[in-house]
């Protein structure tokens, strides 16, 4: 493709609309774009398989395709050409889930001006190319196609569903470290990415991960914007990350990293712009380097440019278990709406990590039979109910669950099909899919990691009657307890654990039965509802602040 010409593949029978779509593209102005047009969807695939064509616009019902079958068949046998969809109002969702399957957009017949048609056209291939480059990551398509989902059913407006289907701002770095060997430097990659900066400052975490890259921390960012929307916090959806694998390094290392880091994104972050967080492989130690860090760069102490930090720096109390706590609030709430008893309910947990391990112990607490947990080396299961301080005890000897003497080893995917009451996964992103989603046997799915559910695992446990605790809703603890810390650093007051966990629990409830009501209004499920509900409120402010200049 020429940078300023662009070769497009039309299929469609109908005449008078390859006609319409034909003087469109004439009349609108901007890139050259050469348009073919063809009426089956075999002799298409044939055109694009002999190469030269940069983008296909794709009617969905043709002589010898019909619906999203048509789709299917193209993505088949042309998977790396972007397609925009051609729909009516009567295929509209059919059209939704073509986008949902790898589609770029979509237009409605009939609602299509020139000026729309060539916009989605560059957009198209703006997008194809960003995927297959900086952003190819499944983490960021599941996010983006939860979006497009929710922004369909709630007709968010064009505009916004194209501007917000980015993040807004996005930094990558590469930079040296020296390990404990002299000569030995190390370079690697980070990333910090802001994805609306309309609600005030953005916050999200930073973690630590071999396999972290651009897409999956616009996912994070993407999440992060939602999950503060619908806690009614001031903040956008950030997040940042550094690609390595924190257990290998020695503690003067990670020093080494961590502030080699903070000053490579020093001019993105600060108390009024952007406040990083804990994440996965990082934990308040590594927070406290940051903001020593920062302090250094301006000559003066910054407490609240991170949260997360020890409370003896202005952490707050109650931050570390924040997220384990808030998604059993979260269970807590919906029990009730089931009529679940906790005491003698069983309960699975996938990670026993920070957010896995909390919850674990306060499910305990409300009188639940924790019967399986598991980490990266192993699951444990045992029928008669797990010991949370037994477990802790094995891993502060051994590291990991591996060898705990009073369980049965199980593997994590045995770990999930677990007949049980509650089923936490606290783990990694894509845990639950369509290949094992009718094999899970709980009634409440409570998500502590971010994405572990797809979009057609979703559907299949909607069908089997689970009700899921969405990530931006059963997770939120940590990023409210978050927006605590920053305001007691603010106010330079300090808040009683009591008073915490109150405020924690007012905030989740009450955004739990919103996403409820309008789950029940609307006919939704709670994934849906709960993202509706955080986009409306981002569209809204968008809105109110118009467009500059």
């Amino acid at each position: 493709m020429e940078q300023n010409h662009v070769k497009v593949l039309l299929i469609e029978d109908n005449p008078v609309q390859a006609r319409l779509i034909q003087s469109l593209l004439a009349e609108a102005s901007g890139p050259g774009i050469e348009l073919e047009t063809l009426d089956r969807l075999r002799t298409g695939l044939e055109r694009v398989g002999r190469g030269g064509i940069d983008l296909v616009l794709l009617d969905l019902i043709l002589p010898d395709g019909q619906g999203l079958e048509t789709f299917l068949r193209f993505r088949a046998e042309a998977p790396d050409t972007p397609v925009v969809v051609l729909t009516g109002l009567d295929d509209l969702r059919i059209a939704t889930k073509a986008v949902e399957g790898g589609a770029q957009d979509y237009l409605v017949k009939g609602q299509v001006s020139g000026a729309v048609l060539t916009r989605s056209i560059r957009y198209a291939l703006q997008r194809a190319q960003a995927r297959s480059g900086e952003w190819a990551s499944p983490m960021f398509r599941l996010a983006q196609q939860q979006f497009l989902k929710a922004a369909q059913i709630m007709g968010l407006d064009d505009n916004l569903r194209q501007r917000l289907l980015f993040p807004q701002r996005s930094m990558v770095v590469s930079f040296p470290f020296r390990r404990d060997g002299y000569e030995h430097v190390e370079t690697v990659f980070g990333y910090r990415v802001q994805h609306v900066l309309s609600m005030g400052p953005t916050k999200g975490g930073i973690r630590y991960h071999p396999e972290v890259d651009l897409g999956e921390v616009s996912a994070l960012a993407m999440w992060m914007t939602w999950k503060c929307s619908l806690m009614h916090l001031p903040y956008g959806g950030a997040k940042g990350g550094v690609r390595i694998d924190p257990t290998w390094l020695s503690r003067q290392e990670l020093q080494r990293l961590t502030r080699r880091f903070t000053s490579e994104i020093f001019t993105m972050i600060g108390p009024d712009k952007d406040i990083p967080a804990p994440d996965m492989g990082t934990d308040e130690q590594v927070m406290a380097w940051l903001m020593d860090t920062y302090s250094q760069q301006v000559g003066y102490g910054v407490p609240t440019v991170v949260t997360g930090k020890p409370v003896v720096l202005g952490g707050s109390l109650g931050r570390k278990e924040a997220t384990g706590r808030g998604l059993v609030y979260m269970v807590e709430e919906a029990a009730r709406h089931i009529g679940l008893g906790l005491p003698g309910s069983t309960a699975v947990v996938q990670g026993f990590g920070n957010v896995g391990s909390n919850a674990a112990r306060f499910l305990t607490e409300d009188g639940v039979k924790l019967i399986a947990v598991s980490d990266a080396s192993t699951g444990i299961y045992n029928s008669d109910g797990l010991s949370v301080d037994s477990l802790h005890a094995h891993l502060a000897q051994n590291r990991f669950l591996e060898g705990y003497p009073d369980g049965d080893a199980i593997t994590n995917e045995e770990l999930l099909e677990l007949r049980c009451d509650i089923l936490a996964p606290c783990a990694l992103q894509n845990q639950i899919t369509a290949e094992n989603a009718a094999r899970v046997d709980c009634r409440i799915l409570a998500e502590g990691a971010n994405g572990p559910t797809t979009l057609e695992a979703d559907e299949i446990l909607a069908e089997k009657g689970i009700l899921i605790l969405p990530d931006i809703l059963a997770n939120a603890g940590g990023v409210t307890v978050s927006y605590f810390e920053w305001v007691q650093g603010l106010q330079n007051l300090m808040w009683t654990l009591d008073e915490i966990n109150d405020r924690l629990r007012a905030i989740l409830s009450e955004a739990f039965q919103r996403t409820l009501a309008r789950a029940e209004r609307d006919n939704l499920d709670m994934r849906t509802a709960a993202l509706i509900e955080g986009i409306d409120r981002v569209a809204q402010a968008k809105l109110k602040r118009g467009l500059f200049p």
